[in-house]
């Protein structure tokens, strides 16, 4: 038996080299794996000894010899064997191979593009993909976290068939996925940092199975980016489902899009309260006055670190999900009284600067939609009302105008004091928004503002409002009765800014 390493990483390579070597294998190395080898005091043939050549061009070209290939691609019949036997040729049953570190060399911020492209693998490819081609006769390992399997299969009953399919499906995924980062580079090399390029090249590694999706009767798993950090380490609780991934998304992003400290508190994806205070307590106080029914099995996320007078001021409240950047022990162990409680501690991109995915990609019948993030706020900020707002009014307006981002289309949001206090999402008539937002507010919209995540198509939606006592309207503008929605802002004594852009959200 014969084995061929050609490694990049060398994790393990020793251990695996002896244990080979104990079970009878005959070691072919290139370069760099053969020198370890060799200084490890075991036995191994350079690939120049078979190919009859040496290295050349500093180490572009070693493995890419029909001295090497023919004995990989041959098939385990008597034709292919003896066409070997005539050139002289041993076949090759194992490839152990992984690649150049590509993706970490471009990862850096300074690096030049011929150092980028002199980590482009060539050989290394060629035989990965040679011994995945045939595994009918040759087991291909590509990941150090299989030597010891790899060990304990050889050393008793050999490799089976299926064992040699899974590694060349796993062989294959790997080339794959590393073509798909050198195309995704040259792609910012060629068309600069277009966020709709010509082709995407998606590569996401499954982190987990998920019990099911959003309902029982659907499958579901939950992928990450190759490439990306964790955006979160879970410290307790069950696993999350489905449905608590996405609300935890939104929850994080509503929280972190605000420098001062916040509560967001999130049910099905939309902010049913949300406010900001210097004192935490205050904040979660007040972003559950907004809607505390709704807040029962709430995910909610908090852009400060959780400590124990925050925790003691949640109680007994039924959460799924507690998400801040850190906690304090004390606030951990009394967090772990609850045990079904998922207690995570976010890494994202807006706790911690890294970088993320740069499209909010979403899949539909025979394709997929993809859009960059929404992460800009406002293109002006124009009274348009002949009152102007008062100083708490447009610092109450600016923040809900903030909030109403997280809400699901039609949103409108009731806000006073930096905090919600009415929220109307995902109605399919912009003033129906106006009603359950004033309906969930009750008392509350009097003296209160409101956001529009979109203009107001007639002043139907802006006399709803006045009539539950609100103020003063935040909204993007552009409709084409924008005239008469300022004439009954006008006659009704609001105040009323334009932003000139909106914020859908679906």
């Amino acid at each position: 038996m014969r084995a061929l390493l050609s490694l990049s990483d060398k994790t393990g390579l020793i251990e695996f080299a002896k244990a080979l070597d104990e079970i009878g294998f005959e070691l072919v190395a290139s370069g760099g794996t053969a020198t370890a080898i060799a200084n490890a005091g075991l036995p191994v043939i350079p690939v120049s000894d078979l190919t009859g050549y040496p290295e050349i061009l500093g180490g572009r070209v070693k493995t890419l010899h029909p001295a090497i290939h023919g004995p990989i691609l041959a098939r385990p019949t008597d034709e292919h064997m003896a066409e070997l036997a005539a050139h002289g040729m041993q076949a090759i049953d194992l490839v152990v191979c992984n690649l150049y570190p590509f993706e970490k060399t471009v990862a850096a911020l300074d690096v030049g593009e011929l150092d980028a492209v002199e980590q482009i693998d060539i050989g290394g490819v060629t035989l990965l993909r040679a011994a995945a081609k045939n595994f009918e006769r040759v087991a291909v390992v590509v990941d150090p976290q299989d030597y010891d399997r790899l060990t304990e299969v050889l050393a008793g009953d050999g490799i089976s068939q299926e064992e040699r399919r899974r590694l060349a499906l796993k062989a294959f995924r790997h080339t794959a996925a590393y073509d798909a980062a050198i195309a995704s580079y040259l792609t910012r090399q060629v068309e600069g940092d277009t966020p709709t390029p010509e082709i995407l090249n998606l590569v996401a590694e499954r982190v987990q199975a998920l019990r099911y999706g959003e309902n029982p009767h659907q499958q579901a798993a939950f992928y990450r980016w190759r490439g990306y950090e964790p955006a979160f380490e879970q410290l307790q609780g069950k696993e999350l489902s489905y449905n608590n991934l996405g609300d935890l998304h939104g929850a994080w992003g509503a929280a972190m899009d605000f420098d001062t400290p916040t509560v967001a508190i999130i049910k099905h994806a939309n902010p049913c309260g949300l406010a900001m205070d210097d004192d935490l307590v205050v904040a979660y106080e007040r972003a559950l006055a907004c809607d505390p029914v709704s807040a029962f099995g709430s995910i909610i996320a908090v852009n400060r670190p959780v400590d124990l007078p925050l925790v003691e001021a949640i109680g007994s409240l039924f959460v799924e999900v507690l998400a801040a950047p850190e906690f304090t022990p004390d606030a951990l162990e009394r967090l772990s009284k609850k045990h079904n409680l998922r207690v995570m501690a976010g890494k994202a991109r807006m706790a911690t600067g890294s970088p993320r995915f740069p499209l909010q990609l979403s899949t539909i019948e025979g394709g997929l939609l993809a859009q960059t993030w929404d992460e800009q706020f406002v293109a002006k900020t124009e009274v348009v009302s002949q009152r102007q707002p008062t100083a708490q009014e447009m610092a109450d307006l600016l923040f809900a105008w903030r909030v109403a981002k997280w809400v699901k289309s039609n949103a409108i949001l009731f806000a006073k004091n930096q905090a919600t206090v009415g929220v109307g999402a995902g109605q399919m008539s912009r003033v129906d928004a106006v009603r359950y937002a004033g309906m969930k507010a009750g008392e509350n919209a009097q003296g209160a503002v409101m956001s529009s995540d979109a203009f107001f198509p007639f002043p139907d939606g802006i006399e709803a409002a006045a009539e539950f006592g609100i103020t003063a309207v935040i909204q993007p503008g552009g409709s084409v009765r924008d005239d008469e929605v300022i004439a009954v802002v006008d006659r009704l004594g609001l105040a009323m800014v334009f932003t000139g852009m909106r914020h859908f959200r679906h």
